[in-house]
């Protein structure tokens, strides 16, 4: 069987590291903002283990009010 590979970028950062908040914090924000999202898929999107479209990370970003630059790695 092949290793799992990672799934998306974003995972390394964390979603929400910067600055700290929990994830049940972080899933309301998201819901909040329109997103049908829970902890399990936050936990799998920071594990690299879930894919993650274009406007899940630009609110991903904008939750904690991070760029998605940041959010990348790439800043």
């Amino acid at each position: 069987m092949e290793p799992m590979r990672k799934k998306n970028l974003i995972g390394a950062r964390k979603t929400r590291s910067k600055p700290p908040i929990i994830q049940e914090d972080l899933v309301t924000r998201l819901q909040i903002a329109g997103l049908k999202i829970d902890q399990a898929m936050i936990s799998r999107i920071e594990s690299g283990t879930r894919l993650v479209t274009d406007f899940e990370v630009k609110a991903i970003a904008r939750a904690p009010k991070v760029t998605m630059g940041w959010l990348l790695n790439e800043n």
